[in-house]
Formats: C-alpha cells, sequence, structure tokens
C-alpha cells in the first residue's frame, strides 16, 4: 500500500460554519439585549461564542482515512476517539443532500456495515465527489482478498 492508495477528507470550512450559524446568530441576539435592556447581557453572548467557536473546532477535528484494507474515523479536541473498520465490513452507501449542502456541493456519506462497534458509519459535510465508487472498489478487493463473500 502506498501513500497515493490513501484517501483523507475532512468536513469543509463552510459546513462548520453553516453548523455553527445558529449559535452565532444567538451571540448577535443577546449582544442587541445587551445594547437594549442590560449590559449583563453581554456575558451571555460571550458564552455562546464560546460555545460556537468549541463546536467549529470539533467539527473541523474530524478525519476520514480511507484505505485499501480499513476506513478510520478520527474526531475529537481535548478527548480523542479513533474508530477504524474493516473495509471488508461495509454493506451499503447513502448519500444524503439537503437543499443548502447541494448549493455548496456538499454531502454527508452514510456507510452500513456488519461491525458490532460501528454499524454505522457517517461521513458529515464533505466535498462531494464520487468517493462511493472508490469504497466500492476497495470494498470488492478486500472482500476479494480475504476471500469472504455474501450469500443471500
Amino acid at each position: 500500500m502506498t501513500q497515493n492508495d490513501d484517501i483523507l477528507l475532512k468536513p469543509a470550512m463552510l459546513f462548520a460554519f453553516l453548523k455553527t450559524l445558529p449559535l452565532i446568530f444567538l451571540a448577535i441576539a443577546f449582544l442587541l439585549l445587551a445594547w437594549w435592556l442590560s449590559p449583563y447581557f453581554i456575558l451571555f453572548s460571550l458564552a455562546v461564542c464560546g460555545v460556537a467557536w468549541y463546536r467549529l473546532l470539533y467539527i473541523r477535528s474530524f478525519q476520514y482515512l480511507i484505505t485499501t484494507e480499513y476506513i478510520r474515523m478520527t474526531r475529537g479536541i481535548f478527548f480523542k476517539r479513533v474508530d477504524q473498520v474493516e473495509m471488508f465490513r461495509v454493506k451499503d452507501y447513502i448519500i444524503t443532500q439537503s437543499f443548502i449542502l447541494q448549493l455548496f456541493r456538499l454531502m454527508y456519506l452514510t456507510l452500513k456495515s456488519t461491525d458490532p462497534e460501528n454499524p454505522v458509519i457517517q461521513f458529515t459535510g464533505i466535498p462531494e465527489s464520487a468517493i462511493t465508487d472508490t469504497i466500492r472498489d476497495r470494498v470488492q478487493e478486500a472482500r476479494k482478498n480475504n476471500k469472504i463473500y455474501e450469500l443471500n
């Protein structure tokens, strides 16, 4: 296996910003309340800004490494979690795109697997691509290499 066989996916910065946008609007609303009613609302605005910043960093910490043998998902800022699923365990692929994601050429990719720890693997906010074809080819190759056959 060479480095060219590996695919590293991360959620787009635009996706992370869109996911934190409601919190940003809430912080602005608290700033307006601080201006109109009481300066103590600035504390709420700062707290919401901190939560929005953490959420942005957390979403950006997601990494998906797809090799010929496994899929590795890493996430977390203070506490890292790394999940790994063997490629031959992947069974099904689902691509979901809301209207907003279609506008920005992003997608959710959901993989269903036979792994007991990770029966559903979700790639969130990744750039639109033909990644399912690549994963499908790698799943077929991994099943062939491990002599795994599906019976219906």
